[in-house]
């Protein structure tokens, strides 16, 4: 314990009960609950498929992060190894650049948690549209203070906002399992979210079967499911930021990541199946505005639980709080870390830690940046500027878990190499794979006239921010020499 906060002014606070579960929140995301439908409509039964095979590739590029975090467990954030072992300028690209999407996702998820809720009382009757931006503001100043009052408070939150996502998945799958046994059969019913009535149908194994096929739409979109399902994934790495404010980091971290697999394949391939066994899946079909019902709430209100859409989105409530709560975490460690690194005074004024062992000005700061998202949503131009710088961020995080990959290739060739620690398997194998995946995840970004613009400015930070970077870290180097 004593080697592993040696240097480390942050306190161990989290247990491993805290850190199984903010494993667990970070894989399960609003878009399981939501955005689920588009993807099986995308693509059909082979999406379970495309769940797994990027769930494993998310999973390798975990085990590369979990050790380079276990051979050094007083790092905030495993952007660190990229300026350690990539050199200064690859390390100020990353560290700023991940650090910039966590706020625009931030802004986002704060964004999200307005409207869910809005809907959520919407559904008894009450309409909170005109006081959105004061239930945004009052859900951010709720998450900094539990952030701020100290490590624990944030672990013990994670832990109940994932325990409320885990009963809804294992309340669908049980449902799905005791309507299949039963041969259970449904009535046409308007599903809310869905502008037509849907059909009446059955629960059975040929909803999945019959008519299946690779790719039923072509394989433009099944090539296209595959950047749906990674974004699904996105901010599976929160975990590895834990580690410097964990207890026993080498006993928990391995653990934690090593049960990602069967956190997959339950939560994400278990209610995918479970979905499809109940909806036929040619029946997701988008609405007029193009938007997409929730499969959650189709499959309570086909179990005659019409109560479903509000339990649903009290669900996506939770985990929209969740993601935003996290952010609000990861981005504090990452501005701190940053702070701490930097030459410029000013900067350098948020690498504090406050009395109670957080870093309190840079989750501050960072949430300050995070509260501008009701003033953006007020102004349809800086609205529509933003959707478009958001959705580039997604691209950008492509390159920092590009370089995480390359500067744990370098680890493994260097002196602080421990062959005795938590190793990546046939890394020489696993890492070209988990890099080349990733550099495809952002070709079939071009696919798509939605995508493409985001792809070509995200190509265009990496020139124009990555090239600043490497000069000053060279004149950075050049001086240091002197």
């Amino acid at each position: 314990m004593g080697e592993q906060s040696k240097g480390n002014s942050l306190e161990r606070g989290l247990t491993n009960r805290h850190v199984q579960f903010i494993a667990i929140g970070g894989t399960i995301g609003t878009g399981l609950f939501l955005g689920s439908g588009k993807s099986i409509a995308l693509t059909g039964p082979s999406i379970i498929l495309v769940y797994i095979l990027v769930g494993a590739v998310m999973f390798l590029f975990m085990r590369a992060i979990g050790e380079l975090m276990y051979r050094d467990p007083n790092q905030h954030t495993f952007i660190n190894f990229i300026g350690r072992y990539l050199g200064p300028g690859w390390g100020h690209f990353a560290g700023w650049s991940y650090w910039i999407v966590l706020i625009l996702i931030g802004l986002t998820e704060l964004t999200a948690v307005g409207t869910y809720f809005v809907t959520f009382f919407s559904t008894f009757g009450f309409n909170l549209k005109q006081w959105q931006w004061l239930i945004e503001l009052c859900f951010l100043v709720l998450l900094v203070a539990i952030n701020l009052i100290a490590v624990k408070a944030f672990g013990e939150t994670e832990f109940w906002f994932s325990m409320i996502k885990i009963t809804l998945i294992l309340g669908l799958i049980a449902t799905a399992v005791v309507m299949l046994i039963v041969g259970y059969h449904y009535p046409a019913v308007h599903v809310h979210g869905l502008d037509h009535v849907s059909s009446a149908g059955h629960v059975g194994f040929d909803n999945i079967l019959n008519g299946f096929k690779l790719a039923p739409n072509g394989p433009m979109a099944f090539l296209m499911s595959f950047q749906m399902v990674f974004f699904a994934y996105e901010t599976i790495e929160f975990v590895g930021v834990t580690v410097s404010e964990t207890k026993n980091p080498r006993k928990v971290l391995p653990k934690a990541i090593n049960e990602l697999i069967g956190r997959i394949l339950i939560f994400y391939v278990g209610a995918l199946i479970s979905i499809m066994l109940i909806v036929p899946w040619r029946t997701f079909q988008p609405n007029e505005d193009g938007t997409f019902a929730s499969p959650f709430v189709m499959v309570f209100q086909y179990a005659g639980f019409n109560w479903a859409s509000a339990l649903v989105f009290f669900v996506v409530i939770t985990a929209a709080s969740s993601a935003l709560n996290s952010l609000l975490y990861s981005a504090g460690r990452h501005l701190f870390q940053v702070a701490l690194e930097s030459p410029n005074a000013v900067i350098r004024k948020l690498g504090v830690v406050s009395r109670r062992k957080v870093p309190a000005r840079a989750i501050l700061a960072s949430a300050a940046l995070i509260l501008l998202a009701p003033a953006i949503n007020a102004v349809p131009q800086v609205s529509s500027a933003f959707v478009l710088f958001s959705s580039a961020s997604s691209a950008v995080i492509l390159f920092v878990y590009i370089l995480t990959m390359v500067a744990h290739r370098r680890y493994r060739m260097s002196n602080d190499f421990d062959p005795d620690g938590f190793l990546m398997p046939a890394y020489k194998v696993t890492s070209v794979i988990t890099i080349v995946f990733f550099v495809f995840i952002y070709c079939t970004l071009f696919l798509s006239k939605e995508t493409t613009a985001p792809a070509a400015l995200g190509l265009l930070w990496l020139l124009c921010f990555g090239g600043y970077s490497l000069i000053k870290g060279r004149k950075a180097g050049v001086a240091l020499e002197r």
